[in-house]
């Protein structure tokens, strides 16, 4: 009897370890990601005929996004895990500000930001509900940018002193960076292998957005520096090989 007991305890222990995230385990989520901007933007600063200048109370604002997203998430310790971060890149909505909100979108773009970051998960490896935190950086640049008609004829150029004359067909590119991140969540284990999870990073992200135009008195060069530094939320299905 006493030997059935120790196997009955035996089993039970092997259950629990097996339902555990420990070391050497991977786990891969997948779901649903918002990106909410806390933006802001210096004025747009326009170079022409060897002069600059900027447009007084002008600036950019970049709306909300979501996207379909997949993580994945090797445990080194019990405690300890790596995890890379990679989505569908969402599409960016830039619109103007201040003295040129009448202009309204001024373009869209697709951004790219693979991550990854170091995690500590606390509690027993065998618990339910494992809380977390996370630091870790995300290389972010930008495709398929298009303009709106106003921006890609330049015709936001446009001035009483020069009329025109400034106007012309117009690109746009947006700078590339490596923008730090911070992350905090919680995971639910439902069983040895499912689980859902939630949480929100803040990312550190800042472009150069560079507008130029071959107008009839030459290139024309339109600048402006805008901080995204989104809040990121992520809801997600996990399934721990």
């Amino acid at each position: 009897m006493k030997r059935i007991s120790q196997a009955i305890v035996l089993s039970i222990a092997s259950i629990s370890a097996a339902h555990a995230q420990s070391a050497g385990q991977f786990v891969v989520n997948a779901g649903w990601l918002h990106m909410a901007p806390q933006d802001s933007s210096q004025p747009l600063t326009v170079s022409a005929l060897g002069q600059s200048g900027s447009i007084p109370g002008s600036g950019a604002s970049v709306g909300n996004s979501d996207t379909f997203a997949l993580t994945a998430r090797y445990f080194f310790t019990d405690h300890i895990a790596l995890e890379g971060i990679l989505g569908v890149p969402p599409k960016l909505q830039m619109s103007g500000t201040g003295s040129i909100s009448q202009l309204g979108e001024l373009g869209t773009a697709r951004v790219l930001s693979p991550a990854l970051q170091l995690q500590y998960h606390f509690g027993d490896p065998s618990s339910h509900f494992r809380p977390y935190i996370g630091a870790g950086a995300a290389y972010v640049w930008y495709r398929d940018i298009q303009l709106s008609q106003p921006v890609a004829s330049g015709q936001m150029l446009y001035s009483p002193m020069l009329g025109k004359a400034l106007e012309g067909p117009t690109s746009a590119s947006l700078s590339s960076s490596v923008a730090p991140l911070v992350n905090a969540g919680l995971t639910y284990n439902i069983n040895s292998h499912w689980s859902v999870g939630i949480s929100l990073s803040y990312m550190w992200l800042s472009t150069r957005a560079t507008l130029t135009t071959r107008s009839a008195v030459g290139t024309v060069t339109t600048t402006a520096k805008v901080k995204i530094n989104p809040f990121i939320s992520f809801l997600s299905i996990g399934y721990r090989f």
